[in-house]
């Protein structure tokens, strides 16, 4: 304010100078003056944002978004603050774990004004405050675990610093939505060691994983000769009874022919003139057959006398006979 007003008073003093602006050098101081005052005034306050208004260096009021008017001289803007999430960047810092491992840890810090008046007298500097405050947390937090559990618990890691950092930022009027580990760098060393334990669990896991397929493999192999073996004993089993069904039915068949020939022979017989054609035929038959003998053999055995092939012919006759007449009935001798 003070500087606008010495602007008014410089532009009168070079209105007095000037030979004819010296008739307007009130006008002009009297419209410096009143130009610094709308300017000290009037002020404007965007949106998500709040100003700390001070009256004779004692905490007055906040100015809402919109058009306020402050009181030049008596009233001034002391404070200016953001009311939208704010990430910080927390810098890199050397934990040590539970068992006495180095790690550089760092992270990300996300936080709200919600008391403009707190944040004004509560805290010198709050945004220092709360990145100490999560560095000191972080390193109580992470020298409560091992090495490898500090990778796990991330999460657990985030919540245990927020829980903490909103409840010390309640007194700075600052809220901790969340904090983020960025990255978590053990040293070299541990690097290597970590590298070469998952090398190993990987080159485990691949000869679990062959092993596997392995016994998979054999496994399907003797299944499948398996059900090999049983398809083929039941063709075996199916082509059997197939045999034995087609020679069973070959044995009736021949047998229904057997008989149909003999109901026929007989039949035959017991017509007219039938028991002479059988003489005759079994006669042929007789004398085929010993010149067949003479034939395929060296050795002939023929009857002592000839009166013999009557008698083996009757023989046959009686029998052809007795079939005619049916069971039960003797034959009749017949003379030689």
């Amino acid at each position: 304010m003070f500087g606008k007003l010495m602007l008014a008073v410089a532009a009168t003093i070079v209105a007095l100078v000037i030979p004819a602006t010296q008739s307007y050098a009130v006008w002009v101081f009297f419209i410096g003056v009143f130009v610094a005052f709308i300017v000290e005034g009037v002020r404007i306050v965007p949106q998500q944002h709040a100003l700390v208004v001070e009256r004779l260096g004692r905490f007055d009021r906040i100015l809402e978004p919109g058009l306020n008017l402050v009181v030049p001289f008596f009233e001034r803007v002391a404070y200016t603050h953001s009311l939208k999430e704010v990430p910080l960047d927390v810098p890199e810092q050397v934990c040590i774990t539970r068992d006495n491992t180095q790690l550089a840890v760092d992270g990300v810090l996300y936080y709200q004004v919600t008391d403009p008046r707190q944040a004004s007298y509560g805290s010198a500097n709050y945004v220092a405050a709360i990145t100490q405050l999560a560095q000191t947390t972080l390193r109580s937090e992470i020298g409560k675990m091992e090495l490898d559990k500090s990778f796990e618990s991330r999460e657990e890691i985030n919540r245990q610093i927020v829980s903490v950092l909103d409840e010390a930022g309640r007194n700075w009027g600052i809220k901790v939505l969340r904090y983020e580990i960025k990255s978590i760098t053990p040293p070299e060393a541990i690097l290597r060691a970590m590298q070469q334990q998952i090398t190993a669990e990987r080159e485990k896991r691949a000869l679990i994983a062959k092993s596997e397929g392995q016994r998979q493999e054999e496994i399907n192999l003797a299944d499948g000769e398996k059900q090999a073996a049983v398809l083929k004993s039941e063709g075996e089993k199916q082509a059997a009874i197939n045999r034995a069904q087609g020679e069973a039915s070959a044995i009736r068949t021949i047998a229904e022919a057997t008989a149909a020939g003999v109901q026929a022979v007989a039949a035959a017989i017991g017509s007219r003139g039938g028991m002479e054609a059988a003489n005759l035929k079994v006669a042929e038959q007789y004398i085929a057959a010993f010149a067949n003998l003479a034939k395929q053999s060296n050795t002939l055995i023929i009857p002592t006398s000839a009166s013999d092939v009557a008698g083996f012919i009757a023989t046959a006759m009686s029998v052809l006979q007795k079939s005619r007449s049916g069971p039960g009935t003797e034959p009749t001798a017949t003379p030689q």
